[in-house]
């Protein structure tokens, strides 16, 4: 495959091996095909076929060494291991035979190729919207002889349509995470309105991942069944709901597995990735779940510990229903059980509501001095001792009648200037009581970045600072006194580790609050006294 060493190379090797034999290209493969004519030599040609054949994917491989994790980062393109689609088709075997396989987001066809192994007799259908993965998809479909059985489609999986059949359709792949920003607004849409169809709340913050679940529940019968692979976020953030819902209701939750990001389940992404397993039309009284900390681990998919339904569904995460919770040592607390942890509110559009001092025609009272760059907390140290050098948030108060004649003109002259823009009908802006009114929460005597990829700033607020979504505040439940909060502070910078977040995607490590709250800490008498300082604090965190 050295001799791969273009993209122009691989489309002329997929038409060499056959690819227009499965079915008609659509028209991003033909234009392809077209600006990158002619054949490889015969001797490269028999040997990717045989590798093909010998159940290789020399096609991917050569796909993942022309383009980064960067470049494939926009359609959400990571590529599986064979470990890990070999131990998901065992536990479809286990479930029986289908007869039909369909893969969401195919790629080069690496399940769909594996799958057909287990189930010689089963038709295959693959969607991929990329044009190039299609023409492999093809290519490898066409080597290993299975082009009359196979429907490929260029197009998205949502809009899949699928005919019905007698038999059972096994749904099995790699969904494409891909993060809300790259979504469409139609399929933003597409996806609130199908979910409200279903009884159920969709939002428009969640990534593909939560689209493809929701798809499979659509496209699927009662009967069929399939594993996915996706990013674990699903498990704990709001926008993740839909999928838990759909899992005790309809989609027919049966295991979870989730991987820690130590275990490097993809070569090229660190992520905490999590195999879903799935049988639809149930509505299970409990589901089986567990962590792995290392791929050779997975096996048939067929161990953990089962979680009823009923704390399933009054759990608002399920990450930590995956583990049990060590038992904390003695002297030590949650954070949760001394401070609330509020993340910062959204604005919906930076670029409108923050501005540096001096930069917008605005009462002062209306502008707040905040952290609105992880940075900022990061090269502050110990304590953010100053507001000058920090941007302004705008925060309207819902109710405009409290302003004067002068104020009221200003405030009514931004508000113009913000509808021409559109802010008032983004997606944000439209769900708050007043369009305009971002919701600042009060100052926090500690504010903490919570996605780096290094452990998150503890930061004492002696500016008074407010705080937007890129960090975390931290709120006490009782009064703390100076010192208290400065021991607090300090110990959090000691202690907390990358391995006490969840990594996604990219090798960023994130807390979420309720995360953020179940950091152990020293007993509030402990903190008061800063008896726990040079004592060894991170045995807690071990």
């Amino acid at each position: 495959m050295r001799s791969i060493i273009t993209i122009g190379d691989l489309v002329r090797l997929c038409a060499s091996l056959g690819a227009e034999q499965t079915g008609a290209f659509g028209q991003g493969e033909r234009e392809l095909l077209d600006e990158h004519p002619g054949r490889l030599a015969e001797d490269v040609i028999d040997g990717v076929a045989q590798a093909i054949k010998d159940g290789l994917d020399p096609l991917g491989d050569a796909y993942t060494r022309l383009l980064s994790p960067l470049e494939r980062r926009p359609l959400g393109q990571t590529y599986t291991p064979t470990s890990i689609v070999r131990s998901m088709v065992s536990w479809a075997a286990d479930q029986g035979s289908p007869q039909r396989i369909v893969d969401p987001g195919a790629g080069s066809g690496r399940y769909l190729l594996a799958a057909t192994r287990a189930f010689p007799d089963a038709t295959l259908v693959g969607a991929e919207i990329d044009p190039l993965s299609t023409l492999m998809l093809r290519a490898n479909i066409a080597s290993s002889g299975l082009s009359e059985r196979a429907t490929i489609v260029l197009g998205d999986y949502r809009s899949l349509v699928l005919p019905e059949i007698d038999g059972k359709t096994l749904f099995i792949g790699n969904p494409p995470y891909v993060r809300h920003h790259q979504i469409a607004p139609e399929w933003k849409t597409w996806l609130t309105t199908t979910a409200k169809q279903r009884g159920l709340k969709a939002s428009g913050l969640a990534g593909m991942h939560v689209h493809f679940f929701l798809a499979t529940a659509e496209h699927g019968r009662p009967g069929d069944y399939g594993a996915f692979i996706t990013s674990a976020e699903w498990l704990d953030v709001n926008y993740g709901s839909l999928v838990r819902e759909l899992l005790l209701d309809g989609l027919g939750g049966e295991s979870l597995h989730v991987l820690d990001p130590k275990a490097s389940p993809f070569a090229d992404a660190t992520t905490t990735g999590a195999i879903t397993c799935f049988k639809l039309g149930e509505k299970p009284e409990s589901i089986t779940v567990r962590r792995v900390e290392a791929v050779a681990e997975l096996g048939r998919l067929d161990s953990g510990h089962a979680v009823s339904r009923q704390r399933l569904g009054e759990a608002n995460r399920w990450s930590v229903l995956t583990r049990v919770t060590p038992k904390l040592p003695d002297g030590y607390i949650e954070l949760g059980e001394l401070c609330r942890v509020h993340r910062g509110s959204v604005t919906g559009a930076n670029k409108v509501w923050v501005h540096r001092a001096g930069d917008i025609d605005l009462p002062e009272s209306v502008l707040f001095a905040s952290v609105t760059k992880a940075r900022e907390l990061f090269g502050a140290g110990e304590r953010l001792v100053a507001a000058d050098d920090l941007r302004r948030v705008i925060d309207l108060p819902s109710d405009l009648d409290v302003f004067g004649t002068v104020e009221r003109k200003q405030v009514n002259r931004f508000l113009r200037a913000a509808k021409k823009l559109g802010v008032h009908e983004g997606y944000v802006a439209a769900n708050r009581k007043a369009w305009w009114s971002v919701g600042l929460r009060i100052a926090a005597p500690v504010l903490a970045t919570y996605m780096a990829r290094r452990p998150p700033a503890f930061v004492r607020n002696d500016a008074g600072a407010r705080h937007i979504n890129i960090a975390h505040g931290l709120y006490p439940r009782v009064n703390l006194d100076t010192t208290t909060l400065d021991n607090l502070a300090t110990y959090l910078r000691s202690a907390v580790t990358l391995g006490q977040g969840r990594t996604y995607a990219g090798g960023l490590t994130k807390f979420e609050p309720k995360e953020m709250e179940r950091l152990p800490i020293p007993s509030l008498e402990s903190l008061r006294e800063g008896d726990f300082i040079g004592s060894g604090a991170t045995t807690a965190m071990e």
